[in-house]
């Protein structure tokens, strides 16, 4: 069990643990959460042992290992497999001197520890785990120096993995994922046999994969069990029943209070009131609920909307070298309601498709209508890098508003969460959780018909990437979304696209049978031939899961498109009766042209008929469009 015991620790004077006391039975996988800023990867470092706390103590099972995946990632000439080989010091070291030992008892002595840590297994277990992360077996012969440092965090995640140590230490391990090699990492720590402590403000992850939430919040750790929305439940009921508590505590206190201010002078009293003071001065009071609500994102919706399709392509090819086509044969349409998450490993071209439509890249070849009159905002974690260090983020809006007033300019960064203070930092000192709230911020700051968001989330915690999905929900434009937080990409896209073999096409399924598919194909090396039949027939039973996928969306569709007519039906009405409210709220109509007023009243009479009609028909259009969902969403479950 992993014992953390009255944890004290200050940073430049600043508590960040007051006290903080929590057990992790052995064998859980735990979800270590909190707000930005609050400690985890602080936490994280002291039970490696790589900080001191200044008071209280880490214990756990004498002889535990501890694993966390490795600052520096490797860059030498090793191959990638032979890293993570490597990990194992033990058997490297075993092996080494089993090539040089004489001695036969030695040997035999070598041989027997080698078959109790399944030394000749290794090969075969870093390959998969490899090939979950993205590495096929071409890949991993490669030498560590030719990836690109996520993909060399990939490899430094496989070599702790591998090592297979008894505490397991992992500080946002998707931030190097792709939405695949993430699917793949929460149905491994599933099967974990020791215990896991994940830093991870992706939610699906900490609610498929982990056992229990520890959470951090002001110096103090509380345990939870269950996933993140249990967890979310729990800490809700908690917090309603301190209300409850505070504000009962709040009127005895007041109820003393008063019994003291009127008899403390009396001397018939006065031992009474005594003893009331006591008893106040023993009452703990209950801490107030601080309000740590995130501020909203806020995407401007498009001042006109543009007929359908936005985009059309016609066997588009799109790369860097004319001979080298990264995508070829693209065939698709882009509509002003569209939702289209971007499936496929990192390096298939997801994000090449991206620059395409944002106009970043030309085509090679083929026909690419209507990109000239859409208005694309674009979103990407490299230019996060792109920020200018000295500016401030009201630098950033002076520029983008040189007309407007200072308060105009400070209202608009208001919006996205940041205050006077906040507005007038460098870039340089904003976390990362700033700067992605920033660099959102410009890209919608023209509210664009299209807005491309390729991992918008890598440095949000859990609240704020709630906040982005309810801002994406009530923005009115079109939007193409790469990431891999699966939770961002159920509850926004209507439509995905799979980037695979060189060319871009629509994906006839969800993501739960995309996840399917991902963990048969990843997983089928280390199946047998006899699996073969029964692989086959999961994958037909797959496809006839897609299959009933499309078909329920193909259903469902008409509902939609009737319930979002009929919602700006009401909307267009209420625009109407809003107008004639101003007119008719004019004094000097009636004395000007009373005839005029006349006509106004009766057209407004006659709108309002019109919207309770046009409300029925939304509400009727609504309940439809909703049985229907609840429909397919049991058929689905049947």
């Amino acid at each position: 069990m992993l014992h953390i015991n009255d944890l004290s620790y200050r940073i430049e004077g600043r508590p960040i643990f007051e006290g903080a006391t929590a057990g992790i039975p052995t064998g859980h996988k735990v979800g270590l959460v909190g707000r930005n800023g609050a400690g985890k990867t602080t936490l994280l470092k002291i039970i490696a042992g790589d900080l001191s706390p200044d008071m209280g103590s880490i214990t756990m099972s004498r002889n535990a290992r501890i694993g966390h995946v490795a600052q520096e990632a490797p860059g030498g000439e090793e191959s990638i497999i032979a890293c993570v080989l490597a990990a194992d010091s033990e058997r490297a070291r075993l092996l080494e001197e089993a090539e040089h030992a004489s001695d036969a008892h030695r040997i035999a002595e070598i041989h027997e520890r080698l078959s109790d840590i399944g030394a000749h297994a290794a090969p075969a277990r870093a390959a998969q785990i490899l090939a979950g992360l993205g590495f096929d077996e071409e890949a991993q012969q490669r030498p560590c120096r030719a990836l690109s440092g996520g993909w060399r965090m990939r490899v430094a995640l496989a070599a702790v993995l591998f090592l297979e140590p008894e505490i397991l230490l992992l500080d946002e391990p998707t931030n190097y994922l792709d939405l695949e090699g993430a699917m793949w990492l929460e149905s491994y720590l599933r099967s974990y046999p020791h215990t896991v402590v994940i830093v991870s403000h992706d939610r699906d992850l900490l609610n498929r994969a982990v056992t229990a939430i520890l959470h951090l919040d002001r110096g103090k750790l509380t345990f939870y069990s269950g996933g993140y929305d249990d967890f979310e439940e729990a800490r809700r009921e908690k917090q309603r029943l301190e209300l409850k508590l505070k504000k009962k505590q709040d009127e005895e206190r007041r109820r003393i209070q008063v019994f003291i201010d009127r008899f403390k002078a009396k001397a018939t009293k006065a031992a009474q009131a005594q003893s009331r003071v006591k008893a106040l001065a023993k009452m703990q009071p209950i801490a107030a609920q601080l309000d740590e609500r995130v501020k909203p994102f806020h995407l401007p919706n498009p001042a006109k909307a543009l007929a359908s399709p936005l985009m059309r392509l016609e066997e588009v090819a799109i790369g860097y070298a004319a001979d080298a086509p990264v995508l070829a044969g693209l065939n698709l349409r882009i509509d002003q309601d569209d939702r289209i998450a971007l499936l496929g490993q990192n390096g298939n071209g997801k994000s090449t498709f991206a620059k395409l439509i944002a106009g970043k890249l030309a085509p090679l070849g083929g026909n690419l209508f209507g990109a000239k009159r859409v208005d694309v905002g674009y979103f990407a974690q490299h230019q996060l890098d792109e920020l200018s260090p000295g500016k401030t983020p009201y630098d950033h809006m002076l520029e983008l508003m040189p007309e407007a007033t200072e308060a105009q300019r400070r209202t608009r960064l208001g919006t996205y969460g940041f205050s006077v203070d906040k507005a007038d930092t460098k870039c340089a000192n904003l976390s990362g959780g700033e700067k992605a709230r920033l660099l959102l911020a410009l890209a919608a700051f023209h509210a664009p018909h299209l807005l491309i968001l390729d991992e918008p989330t890598n440095h949000l915690d859990v609240d704020s990437r709630e906040a982005l999905v309810h801002a994406l929900a009530e923005y009115e434009g079109a939007v193409i979304l790469i990431s891999h937080d699966r939770h961002l990409i159920e509850a926004c896209a209507d439509r995905l696209w799979i980037v695979r073999g060189g060319t871009v096409k629509a994906y006839d399924g969800d993501m739960d049978s995309y996840r399917a598919d991902l963990l048969a194909e990843r997983g089928a090396g280390t199946r047998t031939k006899n699996n073969g039949a029964r692989n086959e027939a999961g994958r037909n039973a797959r496809a006839d899961q897609r299959r009933a996928a499309a078909d329920r969306r193909a259903a469902v569709a008409p509902l939609k498109k009737a319930m979002q007519g009929a919602e700006k039906e009401v909307e267009r009405i209420g625009a109407d009766i809003a107008r004639l409210d101003r007119l008719l709220a004019d004094p000097q109509l009636y004395a000007r042209d009373a005839q005029a007023a006349q006509n106004a009243a009766i057209d407004r009479g006659q709108l309002a008929k019109r919207l309770a009609e046009a409300e029925e028909a939304w509400l009727a259009a609504s309940e439809a469009y909703e049985a229907a969902n609840a429909d397919a969403s049991d058929a689905a479950d049947a």
